[in-house]
């Protein structure tokens, strides 16, 4: 089981049991001040046995729970800022058979002393039991007054990839005015994983030939891929696309996390944006868009483009809407471009958590010998120049080092990202 800021998850029945979600939903209720809940679930077949425990965790204390059963995490986080308190049962991108829980206060996830919270065993003085109500969100008809007029009405494939978005995603693109084509709409059926960063796509690639543009969505929507012009582009890409959109919208403060690409910082500052950096993980771009009063941003890695006055979380939903208003724009194509110039590469090298600290600190000396510009904000970021570095950082989730390297140079960045990966490697040999 793991657990972080990003949510608790774990293989259900393995890992993570009924009686976990009992104690973990039991212990949030104390961050519940409005006596209300808003809770949803995606398509995993665990979802609707997690969601009603949950549920009942929650109303055992006295607060009301308002079930939105079949949720995308954006729908419900818009419908928890409303309110003040959310649950998702979700794992996100990990495999089917994992399950979990992120918790929503503020209409945000939470933080990591909310996380103690969550993780302490919690007494409360029951005085009365909470009731349940079936809810509908506005989500469309908000997402879609934000977006306005589309430039032009565009074929677009949807690759539902069996999730929650099933419904939420091309509804939307309906409403703005696209003719939507949907595919792999059922878990059972998808002929794909949770995560389209991770998956090659076919299905998708083939099924935009006649179509202007694809859109792969994970199991409960906060992940967006963008298929265009026959080619899978990177989650990068997605968050730069949505840049773009919020830079048209008259947006000039963004928070990026460490790892997103170079390509989206440098086109927010030449058309007159500034930007912040953040330690990775969605909660923490979010801390330093409120504390900093960012309008925009987001992280690379998971496509996760954030706007912080519709949603505090990756919204791949909002963000393919995003982008389908943008596709009669003559500049598009140079957005893209500009944006696919720049190359990332991503891997990981296995090393077991509790090692993962002494990795990081023994790696600082040896990066500081070999690069003049070293950023210890999240793991290790080595600047080699405007357009490559190279980042290591644990992760939150896994028994991994993650190992980041980009360039607008394909070959300098395999080579720096090979000689990383090395560097990772015999440090966790000396120390284990």
């Amino acid at each position: 089981m793991k657990k972080s800021i990003s949510g608790i998850r774990g293989i259900f029945g393995k890992d993570l049991l009924l009686n976990d979600v009992l104690e973990f939903c039991n212990n949030f209720s104390k961050l519940i001040e409005t006596e209300k809940c808003v809770i949803g679930n995606d398509t995993r077949p665990s979802g609707n046995m997690i969601r009603e425990t949950a549920s009942a965790a929650i109303m055992q204390n006295g607060i009301d729970i308002l079930n939105l059963g079949m949720a995308p995490t954006p729908v419900v986080f818009r419908e928890a800022r409303k309110i003040g308190a959310g649950i998702v049962v979700t794992s996100s991108h990990n495999p089917i058979e994992w399950n979990g829980l992120k918790f929503i206060k503020g209409g945000r996830g939470i933080i990591e002393e909310e996380l103690k919270t969550v993780t302490t065993h919690q007494e409360f003085q029951k005085t009365k039991i909470g009731k349940e109500q079936k809810i509908e969100s506005d989500y469309v008809n908000d997402a879609a007054s934000l977006i306005g007029e589309i430039k032009k009405s565009a074929k677009v494939v949807v690759d539902i990839g069996g999730g929650a978005a099933k419904i939420i995603a091309p509804t939307l693109l309906n409403k703005l005015g696209c003719t939507v084509n949907t595919i792999n709409e059922d878990v059972s059926t998808s002929s794909r994983g949770p995560d389209p960063t991770a998956d090659s796509l076919n299905d998708l690639l083939s099924a935009t030939k006649n179509a202007e543009i694809g859109f792969a969505f994970d199991l409960d929507g906060d992940r967006l891929v963008v298929v265009n012009n026959g080619k899978k582009q990177t989650p990068d890409v997605t968050l730069g696309l949505g840049v773009a959109k919020a830079l048209e919208l008259g947006y000039k403060k963004f928070v990026l996390s460490i790892d997103s690409s170079v390509s989206v910082e440098k086109f927010i500052k030449n058309n007159g944006g500034v930007v912040q950096r953040s330690k990775v993980g969605e909660a923490n771009v979010i801390e330093l868009m409120q504390s900093s009063g960012a309008q925009a941003g987001g992280e690379g890695s998971s496509g996760g483009f954030i706007l912080p006055e519709f949603n505090y979380c990756r919204d791949g939903i909002l963000t393919s809407g995003f982008i389908a208003s943008m596709l009669g724009d003559k500049s598009f194509n140079d957005i893209l471009s500009f944006m696919e110039s720049y190359q990332q590469i991503r891997n990981k090298v296995s090393v077991e958590s509790n090692l993962h600290d002494d990795v990081i600190e023994n790696l600082i000396d040896t990066m500081k010998e070999e690069y003049s510009e070293i950023s210890t904000l999240d793991g290790i970021k080595a600047v080699i120049d405007e357009d490559t570095w190279t980042l290591i950082r644990k992760s939150n989730t896994e028994d991994i080092i993650r190992v980041s390297t980009e360039s607008n140079d394909i070959q300098k960045a395999q080579q720096v990202q090979k000689d990383t990966e090395q560097l990772v490697r015999q440090c966790y040999e000396k120390i284990r």
